[in-house]
């Protein structure tokens, strides 16, 4: 009687700490910090009449990113995004001519003071960026 005890007790514990290891293996890592990206970026893109450079200014908060910049036209364009571990997206709407909706939408890479990304502008394909922060 008392090795059956034992032996069932031997038994439920096994069962139980097998329960406990594949319970902790179904807990998913805990997500990287976003990169810091606040602050006065010059991004410069490639456009049809040759490279552009323009000041972006991102101001985050966690995750969340806050973006403006200035167009090639002078005015300034704000939009929003996210930032997940060294990478970025934010986008951009602006009035189309056709007085529908044209969408920039950026996607970098973050290295340091230093991102390269594409960004994709509707119908007309995308082009590759890169930036550096300034101090």
């Amino acid at each position: 009687m008392k090795n059956i005890r034992r032996k069932t007790f031997v038994g439920l514990a096994v069962f139980a700490l097998a329960g406990v290891l594949t319970a902790a293996q179904q807990v998913p890592a805990p997500a990287p910090k976003p990169a810091d990206v606040s602050g006065v970026w010059e991004i410069t893109m490639a456009g049809p009449q040759g490279e552009m450079k323009s000041d972006v200014t991102f101001v985050q908060k966690e995750d969340a990113i806050k973006v403006t910049m200035a167009s090639p036209m002078g005015d300034e364009m704000k939009g929003e995004g996210k930032v997940k571990g060294n990478e970025a997206e934010w986008k951009f709407a602006l009035a189309g001519p056709d007085g529908g909706e044209f969408v920039l939408v950026f996607k970098a890479k973050i290295d340091g003071a230093k991102m390269t990304g594409e960004v994709q502008m509707g119908e007309m394909g995308s082009s590759p960026f890169t930036a550096i922060k300034k101090k």
